[in-house]
C-alpha cells in the first residue's frame, strides 16, 4: 500500500514579502525632508507607482505640497499636482511613520561654528521616527555624513529610542530581531538637467544581507543602476570622496587662476585647450568660491572623522583653506579695478549680479555670494544686487544683509558691477554695454571685447 503526500510550499520569509510588495509596488515609502534632495526623491518614487509620504517639520512646505504648489524653481508645481493625483501627500506628523514600509531620511548636514559636523538635523529625526518603528521596516539615510554615522549614531538611536525594543539587522549574522538599515548617498545635482534622476547609478550600502537586498529592490525599482558596497561606511566614504574630488580640484584651478593672471595668460583658454586630450584630463573651472551643501562642507566632515584616527587630511584642508580665500580675492580685485578707474572702494556703487551659488538654481547655500556681500560692507562699498530668484535676502546662519533685489535699469549709476553667478537669463553684453565697469568671476562675458571687463 502506497501513502501520498501533500508538498506544502516552503514558508516564505518577512523579506520574501516585502520583494514582492516592492515589485508590485504595494510598498509605502516615507521621505522625511522635503528639500531638495528629498522631494525630487519622492516624485520619482510617485512616478513609479509607489505609495508615497513626504514629511517636513516646516508646516509651510507641507501645505505647499498638499496643495499642489512648488517651492523649488526646477520642479514645476505640474510635477506636484500629478504626484497628487497619484496618491502622494504632505504631512508634518511624524506618527504616520509606523504606517510606512520604507523611512528614506533627506535631512540636511551642515557643519557648526567650529567647522565640525552638525548632525543634529539626523538625531533629531532619528528621535522622532524612534517611537513609531515597527517589524520589518527599512530605514534608509541619504543626507551626506562622515563613515561610521549610519551605524554608530542613526541606528543606536533607533534601536533605544523605539517602545517595542526592537533592533536593527546585525552586520556580523545577518539576524535582525526588528527593522533593516541602509546608507544611499543622494546624487542630486541642482541645474544639471542633461543627466535624467533615472539614469544617475545609486549606491547602495545596507547593515546586514537582508538590509542590502531590500534597498537594492527598492532603488532598483525607480534608478536604472544600483551599486551595491560591502558596508554603510563605505557607501558614506563614496560620497565623500565624490565631492572632495571636485573641491580639491576645483581649488587647484583657483590657485592656478591668481597665477595666470600674474603671468598675463588666461586660464579659460589653458583649460579649453587642457581638456582636448582624450585621456587623464577632465575640466574643472575656477569662481569666486564654493557654495551649495556638499562641496564647501562634506570635505570637513571626513576631516573631522580622520582626527579620531590621528590621521590629517591635509590635502583636503589646504583645499578648503584655498576655496574659502576665494571671495576675499574677489572683493580685492574689485578694489583694484575701481581704483584703476581713481575710485575707492570706499563709498563706491557695487552691483552684484546673482547670489545663488551657481547658474539657473534658486539655492542659495554656502553661496560665496553672500560673503562677497559682507565683505564688500564691511569695506564701506554702498552694495545691491539682483538675482531673478531672490527678491529678498534676509539673515542666515553667518550673515545678515537685509536687501532687496535691485533693478537692471540703471547699470550705468553704479560704479562697478560685479558678476557672481552667470545666470542664463542676463544679456551681458547690454551689462557691459551700459555699466562703466565690469568685474566677472564665471568668465561670463567670454567672447565680448571691452576696456571695461576685468576678468577674475
Amino acid at each position: 500500500m502506497t501513502s501520498s503526500t501533500t508538498l506544502q510550499p516552503p514558508a516564505r520569509s518577512p523579506h520574501d514579502e516585502l520583494l514582492s510588495r516592492i515589485q508590485a509596488r504595494n510598498f509605502r515609502v516615507g521621505i522625511v525632508g522635503m528639500g531638495y534632495v528629498g522631494l525630487p526623491l519622492a516624485l520619482l518614487f510617485s512616478e513609479q507607482g509607489f505609495p508615497v509620504t513626504g514629511f517636513d517639520i516646516d508646516e509651510a512646505k507641507v501645505a505647499a505640497l498638499n496643495a499642489g504648489s512648488s517651492y523649488i524653481v526646477r520642479i514645476p508645481a505640474a510635477e506636484i499636482q500629478g504626484a497628487r493625483q497619484r496618491g502622494f501627500s504632505a504631512s508634518a506628523d511624524y506618527a504616520a511613520i509606523g504606517t510606512m514600509d520604507a523611512v528614506i531620511i533627506c535631512v540636511p548636514t551642515p557643519l557648526d561654528e567650529f567647522m565640525e559636523p552638525d548632525l543634529s538635523f539626523i538625531t533629531e529625526t532619528a528621535k522622532a521616527i524612534a517611537p513609531h518603528l515597527r517589524r520589518n521596516q527599512l530605514v534608509i539615510l541619504e543626507s551626506t555624513t562622515y563613515p561610521g554615522t549610519t551605524e554608530e549614531l542613526l541606528i543606536p538611536l533607533l534601536d533605544s529610542g523605539n517602545p517595542n525594543h526592537l533592533h536593527a539587522e546585525s552586520r556580523s549574522d545577518g539576524s535582525s530581531p526588528g527593522f533593516y538599515v541602509a546608507f544611499s548617498p543622494e546624487r542630486e545635482d541642482p541645474g544639471n538637467d542633461t543627466v535624467a534622476r533615472r539614469d544617475i547609478p545609486k549606491v547602495v550600502g545596507g547593515v546586514g544581507p537582508v538590509s542590502q537586498e531590500l534597498a537594492r529592490a527598492l532603488y532598483g525599482a525607480i534608478f536604472n543602476r544600483t551599486v551595491s558596497v560591502s558596508s554603510p561606511a563605505a557607501a558614506e566614504m563614496t560620497k565623500l570622496l565624490e565631492n572632495i574630488y571636485r573641491c580639491v580640484n576645483i581649488a587647484l584651478v583657483n590657485e592656478l587662476k591668481q597665477l595666470c593672471e600674474r603671468m598675463g595668460i588666461d586660464i579659460f583658454e589653458v583649460i579649453d585647450a587642457a581638456k582636448t586630450k582624450p585621456f587623464g584630463f577632465q575640466a574643472f573651472y575656477p569662481g569666486p568660491g564654493l557654495g551649495g551643501h556638499c562641496i564647501p562642507i562634506d570635505p570637513f566632515y571626513l576631516s573631522w572623522k580622520a582626527r579620531q584616527y590621528d590621521f590629517r587630511t591635509r590635502f583636503i584642508e589646504l583645499a578648503g583653506e584655498i576655496n574659502n580665500r576665494m571671495p576675499y580675492y574677489v572683493v580685492e580685485r574689485t578694489a583694484e579695478a575701481l581704483n584703476q578707474h581713481r575710485k575707492p572702494l570706499n563709498g563706491s556703487r557695487v552691483l552684484v549680479l546673482g547670489v545663488a551659488y551657481k547658474k539657473d538654481v534658486d539655492d542659495l547655500r554656502e553661496s560665496p555670494a553672500l560673503t562677497i556681500l559682507t565683505l564688500l560692507k564691511k569695506r564701506g562699498a554702498v552694495v545691491d544686487y539682483h538675482d531673478p530668484y531672490f527678491p529678498r535676502v534676509g539673515r542666515g546662519r553667518h550673515y545678515e544683509l537685509n536687501l532687496t533685489c535691485a533693478s537692471l535699469e540703471d547699470l550705468a549709476g553704479y560704479d562697478c558691477v560685479l558678476i557672481v553667478t552667470d545666470h542664463s537669463s542676463y544679456d551681458y553684453g547690454r551689462i557691459v554695454r551700459d555699466a562703466q565697469l565690469v568685474v566677472d568671476t564665471r568668465n561670463a562675458t567670454r567672447g565680448i571685447e571691452s576696456e571695461k571687463i576685468v576678468r577674475c
